[in-house]
């Protein structure tokens, strides 16, 4: 007897038959007319359409969050597309909304964000490359305003521009630490002055925040307009409009904009649109692609980056409350893998049966669904199955969910698509049907930067407060004689940790988080306070994911998952 191959996510992606984009569109109530075409099987959307479908009524959305990610693999996206699926065979007219990978993570470790197996995005090759190109516009719009503050030192410096307080840096979509700190205009005069530079992966550009929380086209040059990239020799802010290239940079992102329509491995319409990571930026796809998939579906499911603590509880305070949106239901996903790794067990060892170290990794789970009932909505616990998974640990887990007051979903959408949901899908109905409570935020953003994130750190993490290094003191003084300070907090902090400390698993307790930096983003509008070790460019491993890949003679693409 010989087993079947398993094959992979690029294998079934290939495989998989794709409607038009034209018919997808049909299903969410849009013409050919509405569309962008770029290609067969990706568009993007209107204005003209977006306003239209404004009138319609909101459906309800669903959140799909997950605990701290391990290297076992939580399958966060992978249950998004799953669950949407599983809505749509129920009879529920459903549509995703997720964000687009970057080409850091894609080339690097992490890997890509077009779910897995039979839940995908598709085509997921285009979706985890170049895609209709928004990665490259918000690329070229971050570096066009760089370019315009050296050429304005450059020729006189009318602003009087600071050159030691350069807070704008470049940006690239590829993990590449030798850029993290740069000298540029190295080369005599006629290349300008030197200075320090800096590079972030395009994900951390406020550019990209800012395309995320904008409701369109002009309110997207407003706030790019409104970017702090400088201060001044008498420490005032100097912005992207004092430069006179936030026009030209909405030129640039005036595709960008609009939300990118594709499908998944059944068809179901999906909105594919922004970027931001959770453990540096906002975690969270456009405002623009939540908004209209909730007029276009019944229901939209919707995800937020890494865990809860992260792209969960930005969602929450930093989405929902610019764009007036609350979701209806969060599911939280996990496994039990990584839930022992939590729990203190190596990965080499997953394979073995342990309650124990299960039970104690719950605590981690358990943490988040404390946080996520915090902002006052039901919580649904879905655990992807691996084959690994004893009866004696499902039967543990789903104790120790039910005991903690929450049902539990166990599922597999990676082998089954949308069938591998059904149960989460009643589940997350039932949850739906009760009335909802109103939007309830953690603080409120006129608070200060230190209550703010002392809040943050008390609730969500679970710390017992924040120290600030001097730099970030200094930070916070001068942010709040600017009258700066009175935003949303968006913190930058590892994504393995409810700590600022990676190797601090489960839910750890007695922890105080070291804010380094704290810098305003007054283009999307919250304060970002740098924690840890985390780094706004990262870099590649020492056998980055682009070593298996390949192409062929005939364009088939392999080793991309």
């Amino acid at each position: 007897m010989t087993m079947e191959k398993v094959l992979s996510d690029i294998q079934i992606a290939q495989r998989t038959t794709l409607e038009p984009i034209t018919s997808i569109a049909e299903k969410v109530g849009l013409t050919a007319d509405d569309l962008e075409l770029y290609g067969k099987y990706k568009a993007k959307i209107s204005f003209d359409a977006i306003r239209r479908l404004s009138k319609n009524r909101d459906g309800k959305l669903v959140l799909v969050t997950a605990i701290n990610p391990t290297p076992a693999g939580e399958g966060k996206s992978m249950t998004t597309i799953g669950l949407a699926q599983a809505l749509n065979r129920m009879g529920h007219k459903t549509i995703v909304a997720m964000r687009e990978p970057s080409l850091g993570p894609v080339f690097g470790i992490k890997g890509g964000a077009a779910g897995g197996g039979y839940s995908q995005v598709l085509p997921m090759e285009d979706i985890n490359l170049h895609f209709t190109g928004d990665m490259h516009a918000i690329t070229t719009a971050n570096n066009l305003l760089a370019a315009a503050i050296d050429n304005h030192v450059h020729q006189g410096n009318s602003l009087r521009i600071d050159i030691r307080r350069v807070v704008w840096k470049r940006v690239m979509d590829m993990n590449d630490r030798a850029l993290r700190n740069v000298v540029v205009a190295m080369g005599g005069t006629v290349c300008g002055f030197p200075r320090e530079d800096h590079f972030m992966i395009t994900v951390a550009s406020e550019i990209m925040a800012v395309l995320c929380l904008a409701e369109d086209l002009m309110d997207l040059k407003r706030r790019m307009a409104n970017i702090i990239v400088a201060y001044d020799l008498d420490g005032q802010p100097v912005r992207a409009g004092d430069l006179g290239v936030a026009g030209a940079m909405a030129v640039l992102m005036k595709d960008a904009i609009k939300p990118n329509l594709v499908q998944t491995t059944e068809n179901t319409p999906a909105l594919v649109h922004g970027g931001p990571f959770a453990n540096i930026a906002h975690g969270c796809n456009s405002v623009v692609a939540t908004k209209l998939a909730m007029k276009m579906g019944e229901i939209t499911v919707t995800e937020a980056g890494f865990g809860a603590d992260l792209g969960g509880e930005k969602f929450m305070d930093i989405k929902c409350r610019f764009a007036g949106i609350k979701p209806d239901a969060v599911v939280l996903v996990a496994t039990i893998r990584a839930l022992k790794m939590h729990g203190g067990v190596k990965k080499s060892d997953l394979q073995v049966e342990d309650v124990v170290a299960l039970e104690k990794g719950f605590a981690n789970l358990a943490k988040h669904i404390e946080n996520m009932r915090k902002f006052d909505v039901p919580v649904l616990v879905s655990i992807n199955r691996f084959l690994t998974d004893t009866p004696a640990e499902i039967e543990k887990l789903t104790d120790l969910c039910r005991a903690y007051g929450v049902d539990v979903s166990l599922g597999d959408c990676w082998a089954q698509g949308g069938a591998g949901g059904l149960d989460m899908g009643e589940k997350v109905l039932a949850l739906m049907a009760a009335p909802k409570k109103p939007y309830k935020p953690l603080y409120e953003a006129t608070e200060s930067i230190a209550k703010k994130l002392e809040t943050i750190v008390r609730e969500i993490y679970g710390g017992d407060g924040v120290i600030f290094e001097s730099r970030a003191k200094k930070q916070v003084e001068e942010l709040e004689r600017l009258g700066l300070d009175k935003m949303p907090v968006c913190v930058a902090k590892t994504q393995y940790s409810l700590s600022d400390n990676a190797d601090l698993l489960g839910a750890p307790t007695g922890f105080t988080v070291t804010v380094k930096d704290v810098r305003v983003c007054t283009g999307a509008g919250f304060i970002v306070c740098e924690t840890g070790n985390i780094m706004t460019m990262p870099g590649l491993p020492k056998v980055p994911a682009a070593n298996r890949m390949d192409i062929d003679e005939n364009g088939v693409i392999t080793g991309l998952f």
